[in-house]
C-alpha cells in the first residue's frame, strides 16, 4: 500500500527535504527504481546516479542534506537502516484479512483444541496439531506441520513445509522460511561397551525461540536434551544452519549459510559467525567475536575479544592466523 514521504520520514526518523505530500509504494535499487519507488544511497558518490533514477524519492545521508535536488530526500544518519525501516512499513499486510477472525484453507488440518488468534491464516495442506496455540496475524504456509503444544506468537511468518516439533515456543515476529525444522531430537546416544552397540539418549527437553528471530531455509534446530535450547532475541540465522542440542545462542547473533553447532555450546550476544563455521561441543563464543568462514573451533575451547576477528581451525586471532599463512608461504618457495 502506498504511504506519504512524511509518513515514512516520521516512522525512520529521518527529516524529509522536498514535497511531504509524495506517495510511495514499495523499494528498489536506483537501476530498477520507478516513481512509486523508495530507493536510498549511503555514499556521496552515487548520489547523482540516485537522484537520476526513476525513484519518487530517496533517501541519504547527512551528506547530502544541503543537495538542491527537484526529488524529494529523506536525511539520515543511517540510510541503509532507514531504508530496510522503510521497507518494512511498505511491505506490511494492514489488509482487513489481517484482523479479520482467523482463516484455514478447506484442505488445512486443524485440531479442535488448537487454538488460532485473529488474522491467523493457515494455508493448503498445512496441520496444525492438539493444543498448539498460534498467536494473531501469524501465518502457517502450505504443507506446514505444526506439533502437538506448540507455541507461536503473533506477527510470526511460517513459510511452506516448515515442521515444528510438539512443546517447542515461538515468539513473536518470528521468521521461519521453507523447509525448516525446528524441535527435532537432539544427536545423542550412548555406547554399550560390552555389545559396541548405540542406544538412544533421552532427547526429552525443549527449543525456544525468542522474539524477532529470523530462521534460514532448511535449516534445523534441536531440542534439548534434558533441558533447552535456546535462540535469543534478534538472532538471525542463515539457510542451511544446523544447531545441536543444549545450545544456547545469544541476543543479535548472526550465523551464515551452511554452519553446524555440535551439542551444548554457548554463542554470547552480538557474535557473528561466517559461512561454513563448524564449532566443537562444550564451546563457548565470547560476545562480539567475529570467526571468519569455515573456521573451526575445537570442543571444549573459549574464544573471547569483542570485536576480535577469527579465522581458521583451530580459530586464532586473524593477525596471528595471516602470520603463521605468511610464514608458511615462505618456508615452502624455500623448497
Amino acid at each position: 500500500m502506498k504511504r506519504s514521504l512524511e509518513q515514512i520520514a516520521e516512522a525512520v526518523g529521518a527529516r524529509l527535504v522536498g514535497d511531504s505530500g509524495v506517495e510511495v509504494a514499495g523499494v528498489a535499487s536506483t537501476t530498477s527504481a520507478s516513481r512509486d519507488d523508495l530507493v536510498f544511497v549511503e555514499d556521496e558518490k552515487h548520489l547523482d546516479a540516485a537522484l537520476q533514477s526513476g525513484a519518487g524519492a530517496v533517501i541519504v545521508g547527512e551528506f547530502a542534506a544541503t543537495v538542491t535536488s527537484t526529488k524529494p530526500i529523506l536525511v539520515s544518519d543511517h540510510p541503509k537502516l532507514a531504508f530496510a525501516r522503510a521497507a518494512r512499513l511498505l511491505h506490511s499486510d494492514l489488509s482487513p484479512e489481517r484482523t479479520a477472525p482467523a482463516s484455514k484453507n478447506p484442505t488445512a488440518d486443524v485440531h479442535p483444541s488448537a487454538v488460532l488468534g485473529r488474522g491467523v491464516q493457515v494455508e493448503e495442506r498445512a496441520v496444525v496439531g492438539d493444543r498448539a496455540q498460534i498467536g494473531e496475524n501469524t501465518r502457517i504456509g502450505a504443507g506446514g506441520a505444526i506439533g502437538a503444544g506448540v507455541k507461536v506468537g503473533h506477527d510470526c511468518e511460517i513459510y511452506p513445509n516448515v515442521t515444528i516439533y510438539p512443546g517447542t515456543t515461538l515468539g513473536h515476529r518470528v521468521i521461519v522460511h521453507a523447509g525448516a525444522v525446528l524441535g527435532s531430537d537432539g544427536f545423542g546416544y550412548v555406547r554399550d561397551r560390552k555389545t559396541g552397540r548405540y542406544e538412544k539418549f533421552p532427547q526429552v527437553g525443549r527449543l525456544v525461540i525468542e522474539d524477532d528471530v529470523e530462521i534460514g531455509a532448511n535449516t534445523t534446530i534441536d531440542r534439548g536434551a534434558l533441558d533447552e535450547t535456546r535462540i535469543r532475541r534478534g538472532a538471525k540465522i542463515d539457510n542451511l544452519v544446523h544447531i545441536g542440542h543444549n545450545c544456547q545462542i545469544g541476543e543479535d547473533v548472526i550465523i551464515a549459510a551452511q554452519t553446524g553447532l555440535s551439542g551444548s555450546i554457548v554463542i554470547e550476544n552480538g557474535v557473528v559467525l561466517g559461512g561454513q563455521v563448524g564449532i566443537g561441543e562444550h564451546a563457548r563464543i565470547g560476545e562480539g567475536v567475529m570467526l571468519g568462514g569455515q573456521g573451526g573451533v575445537l570442543p571444549n575451547k573459549i574464544l573471547r575479544g569483542k570485536g576480535v576477528a577469527f579465522w581458521g581451525t583451530p580459530a586464532q586471532p586473524l593477525r596471528q592466523y595471516l602470520k603463521q599463512l605468511a610464514t608458511l608461504t615462505r618456508l615452502a618457495k624455500k623448497d
